[in-house]
């Protein structure tokens, strides 16, 4: 897909929201979801850079930064031992 075509499509989308206004219970709600996520990966990222002396390292992807920031400290713990535990 050429750059021209994306970004002519983003501008489409952008225009159509402002045309028509946005909805914001739905952007709300992404938006809090995004936030959890990037704040599982900083636990994450802390968890690997000091349980590094410890062997310990849990990869940073989308699914365990889900996990991490949505169910807190807990899911970091969790994942933990189920990286222990399976590796």
């Amino acid at each position: 897909m050429s750059p021209v075509i994306v970004i002519a499509a983003i501008s489409g989308l952008i225009i159509l929201l402002l045309a028509t206004g946005v909805p914001i219970k739905p952007l709300r709600f992404v938006g809090q979801v995004a936030i959890k996520v990037m704040i599982g990966a900083l636990f994450l990222f802390f968890l690997n850079a000091f349980g590094s002396k410890y062997g310990i390292h849990v990869p940073i992807n989308l699914a365990t930064s889900s996990i991490s920031g949505i169910l807190g400290i807990p899911g970091v713990v969790g994942l933990t031992v189920i990286q222990m535990w399976v590796l």
